[in-house]
């Protein structure tokens, strides 16, 4: 991990891209094809009994949120016999990942070479790729790679979404590519069922995307060369994405989270929230025994998410920065259910009167509303907020003790 990048990728500011291992590895060159094409060469053409039985002989899990194998979406997809849909989901609407912006802004062939690679297995001659609209230095990059990329076999679209934070769900972008507001809904089938005008639909984010590419060039044995056995590879991950000093950087898995802390500048005994606003809360020298790998974290009741690692700055107060984040995840919401209407904004009260020392009344308030949120939303947004919430209650009881009696101990 050494060199890096400054791109204007994320809304908080500007973000470094450190020069990677392998997705990152090209990124002081240039975006352009001409040196694209100097490091990966144009992709193998696979039908779709090849390209399935690659992503079998090497896992790529995928690398937003759920982590869920690209070959599983991709097989469901074929055995339907349907015609089918291809989407690249970069509208990242979580605000502290800017790494699928720093991928279309730094190395965007890299990401249509894989998209294009499955679009041709599976016989799909337009690729849908949705952009967030709060992120204009990536529309414009992925406008200069296709115009670079000229009379391709393969249509690219891109269509940019129209909601903050919910519009890059999964729902929330195939009811963007209906025509639909950028809203999620209640989803009876996954997308790779039913997904864009009931087709079976490949939907994942640019990552994975470009990971596809890099096992295409590298073959399965030099792809398995950098990661952790069950977990094949690299991963890209935002630090502090959402602050004016972020950074998106490449590790194989495997690595200890707290040399990734370590070289973006954090004391590794930090305490960290991974996975971003709907993620979780690790106390502080918890990252000591922790490796970035998502089977790990999710032994330890931790997930990666879409990559995001959020350091707490020592002078910080966890419970005053949850009271925050999920204030604003109450407002984010799409409105359309009770939970989101009413729940989350009882929920992001109430944590608020605890962090202001409102006593244990308070603390009791934000379990009760937890255990009724919970569950009972028409997306995961609700969801995703309990995590929060209750993570922090969990990873931090000597600070939640604090303002139950008055007082903050982060001074």
């Amino acid at each position: 991990m050494s060199g890096y990048l400054t791109l204007r990728a994320s809304p908080a500011g500007e973000v470094a891209a450190v020069v990677g291992p392998r997705l990152l590895a090209g990124i002081a060159t240039g975006p352009g094809l001409v040196e694209h094409r100097s490091l990966w060469p144009a992709p193998r053409l696979l039908d779709a009994t090849q390209l399935l039985a690659l992503l079998e002989e090497v896992t790529v899990h995928g690398r937003g949120g759920a982590g869920f194998p690209f070959g599983r979406k991709l097989r469901a997809a074929v055995e339907s016999g349907r015609r089918r849909t291809v989407v690249v989901n970069a509208a990242e609407g979580e605000p502290a990942s800017a790494k699928d912006c720093v991928l279309l802004e730094a190395v965007p062939h890299l990401v249509l070479d894989g998209a294009e690679a499955v679009a041709r297995a599976l016989d799909v001659p337009v690729v849908d790729v949705v952009v967030g609209h709060d992120r204009p230095a990536a529309r414009h990059a992925l406008d200069v790679a296709l115009a670079e990329r000229g009379g391709s076999d393969v249509e690219l679209e891109v269509h940019v979404s129209r909601t903050p934070f919910i519009g890059g769900q999964e729902q929330a972008v195939l009811e963007l590519l209906e025509g639909r507001d950028n809203l999620p809904v209640t989803a009876w089938a996954p997308a790779a069922v039913s997904g864009v005008r009931g087709r079976p639909t490949l939907l994942s984010n640019a990552e994975t995307f470009a990971q596809v590419a890099a096992l295409l060039a590298l073959g399965p044995a030099a792809y398995a060369e950098l990661g952790i056995p069950g977990e094949p590879g690299t991963t890209l991950l935002t630090v502090a994405g959402d602050g004016p000093h972020g950074a998106v950087l490449e590790v194989p898995y495997g690595v200890p989270l707290a040399r990734v802390l370590e070289y973006c500048g954090y004391d590794p005994a930090s305490a960290v929230l991974l996975g971003g606003y709907h993620g979780t809360w690790l106390p502080a020298g918890g990252a000591a025994r922790l490796p970035v790998s998502r089977r790990g974290l999710a032994a330890a009741g931790l997930t990666l998410g879409a990559g995001v690692v959020l350091p707490l700055d020592p002078h910080t107060c966890p419970v005053s920065v949850t009271a925050g984040v999920a204030a604003y995840l109450a407002v984010m919401s799409a409105g359309r259910c009770g939970p989101c209407r009413h729940g989350l904004p009882a929920l992001a009260e109430a944590v608020t009167g605890l962090a202001d020392g409102d006593g244990p009344a308070a603390t009791r308030r934000v379990r009760e509303l937890a255990g009724l949120v919970r569950g009972r939303g028409a997306c995961a947004h609700p969801d995703g907020t309990v995590r929060l919430v209750r993570s922090m209650l969990d990873a931090f009881p000597s600070e939640v003790g604090a303002h139950e009696a008055g007082v903050c101990t982060v001074i």
